[in-house]
């Protein structure tokens, strides 16, 4: 069991630092390289660099919020 403990961190930690890295590159770097460069095919327009974060925010956002509405109200059905 640790194995596969140790594989899913690893596996969690590489996908963790390849996002970070893309995103990284999309945001910084990609608007001071020129328009008609190659590199801008591999990248989705700027809009979307605040649209995703922003998208992924309010969905677990509201993730949390039913998750503790519902241990709240399971928590209340025990007492009771």
């Amino acid at each position: 069991m640790e194995l596969a403990d140790r594989a899913v961190g690893f596996l969690l930690s590489v996908m963790s630092l390849s996002i970070f890295t893309y995103y990284t590159f999309w945001v910084i770097i990609l608007p001071f390289v020129d328009d008609d460069h190659f590199v801008h095919k591999y990248f989705l327009p700027q809009e979307y660099a605040i649209l995703i974060p922003i998208s992924a925010g309010v969905a677990l956002l509201c993730f949390l919020s039913i998750f503790v509405g519902v241990v709240m109200l399971k928590s209340k059905k025990k007492k009771a």
